[in-house]
C-alpha cells in the first residue's frame, strides 16, 4: 500500500497540499498546481520504500559503528547506556 505522506514529502518537497487520511482523492494540492496522479505517486512508491529502508540501515550501521568505538575506549555496556538515556 502506497504511503502517499512519504512519497509527496520526497518526490514533490516544495509544494503545498493537504491529505486527509492516507487516501489518494482526499489529495489537495493548495499551490494551484496540477495534481499528482495516483498511478504517479503509486509507481513512485517502491523506490521511496526502498530509500526509507536504506536510511534506516545506514542509520543502523552508524550506530553499531558509535557503540563499538565507545566500547573500545573501554566504557562499560551500562556507561555506553547512560549516555544514550542522556
Amino acid at each position: 500500500m502506497t504511503n502517499y505522506v512519504e512519497v509527496l514529502l520526497r518526490r514533490h518537497s516544495g509544494r503545498e497540499w493537504t491529505l486527509d487520511g492516507d487516501n489518494y482523492e482526499n489529495l489537495t494540492m493548495l499551490d494551484g498546481g496540477t495534481k499528482p496522479t495516483k498511478k504517479s505517486l503509486d509507481d513512485a512508491w517502491p523506490e521511496v520504500e526502498a530509500e526509507i529502508a536504506a536510511e534506516r540501515q545506514a542509520k543502523t550501521a552508524i550506530r553499531q559503528s558509535a557503540l563499538a568505538k565507545l566500547a573500545a575506549l573501554g566504557l562499560t555496556d551500562a556507561e555506553i547506556a547512560a549516555l544514550l538515556r542522556a
